[in-house]
């Protein structure tokens, strides 16, 4: 499978006026029927086109704001204190714990993807999150960098294997005293099950985004392609570095990069990507990675691990496991480059 790197030239000025006319900001009257709202510690956005008579828009409105908060509150939430989540974090190693579905499915793809990945993404690396100060609230620059000592002692308490999960008895058990942040693939999730719903209302063309990660299916209105962009890796402003196009196909698009949480210290830039085998903030070149997959729940996840792993393990895993991704990596000058697997190259529109 032949790779494709190349640079990066056009004018970003003309992408930005292109897609705020045709994507992020729609103009009134397109035919879409759009509704929002906000879940997970961020907001949704749902578009919508031809929804069939046997339905309406507030009714699938309704419906989704529903599921969203089920989702939420009641299953993935670190800060609901009566969540499925919450309250296996506070379990103490050994007891059996009974969990719906959704939390049973999510932490099956999780571990399935840390395996992968060999353990570049771990939903149980909130202990060293929080040791770097990068956890719940404002970014705080720490006033000492963690020692190996209290990098050690955090280790201790990381590690998805220490989760056994019985499909059959929908049944968690953990054996060390780990603690499960889901954020890194609860939102794609979220935003599959959302796909699941408006199929169940015969609706096929939409576009619906939590957080950032979002699945478009058909076209929108005018037989016009749904046109996702890909943000420039800059801390200073918001600019577009690619376009895409779904091709009138069931897409899912999820991203993350290092490019927006970080502090300095000493002359040392420390990004928030911990990676979960070393304890320690990731230093490598890769600045963002973006994910097409069938389920935005993969997508999340991928591209989580593909920022922990860096170019080159990422470009060895996309080539192995077929992932559709596109990475973008700084250069010594100070611009960037990316590379583009061969799966990813058809959804961008040149």
């Amino acid at each position: 499978m032949n790779e494709i790197l190349r640079r990066h030239s056009f004018s970003i000025a003309f992408l930005i006026l292109v897609v705020g006319a045709i994507f992020i900001m729609p103009e009134s009257g397109d035919g879409l029927e759009r509704f929002s709202g906000f879940t997970m510690g961020t907001s949704y956005e749902i578009q919508l086109v031809a929804i069939p008579a046997s339905t309406s828009r507030e009714e699938i409105s309704r419906e989704v704001a529903q599921l969203l908060n089920e989702l939420d509150r009641d299953v993935f939430s670190t800060y609901a204190t009566d969540s499925e989540l919450s309250r296996l974090n506070r379990l103490e190693a050994g007891i059996p714990f009974v969990a719906s579905d959704h939390l049973i499915n999510v932490l099956l793809l999780a571990k399935q993807i840390g395996e992968e990945s060999n353990g570049a993404f771990d939903v149980s690396v909130g202990p060293l999150v929080n040791l770097w100060g990068f956890g719940p609230g404002e970014i705080e620059e720490a006033a000492n960098i963690p020692g190996d000592a209290e990098i050690t002692a955090a280790l201790e308490k990381v590690g998805i294997e220490n989760l056994l999960i019985d499909e059959a008895r929908s049944e968690l058990r953990k054996t060390s005293d780990i603690y499960v942040d889901l954020s890194g693939i609860a939102k794609g999730y979220a935003v599959d099950q959302i796909a699941s719903l408006l199929h169940s209302h015969n609706v096929i063309n939409y576009f619906i985004e939590v957080g950032g990660e979002i699945k478009v299916s058909g076209q929108k209105t005018n037989d016009l392609d749904w046109v996702p962009a890909i943000e420039a890796p800059r801390s200073d402003s918001l600019q577009v570095y690619e376009v895409l196009s779904n091709r009138g196909e069931r897409i899912a698009l999820a991203g993350s990069g290092d490019y927006r949480n970080f502090f300095e210290s000493g002359g040392i830039r420390y990004s928030h990507e911990i990676d979960p085998r070393t304890g320690r903030p990731v230093t490598h070149n890769l600045a963002a990675a973006y994910v097409i997959d069938e389920s935005a729940a993969v997508a999340d996840a991928y591209a989580t691990s593909f920022m922990i792993l860096g170019l080159e393990q990422s470009r060895a895993l996309s080539a192995r496991n077929g992932i559709h991704a596109f990475l973008i990596y700084r250069l010594d000058n100070g611009e960037f480059d990316h590379y583009i697997s061969p799966g990813f190259v058809p959804y961008v529109n040149n």
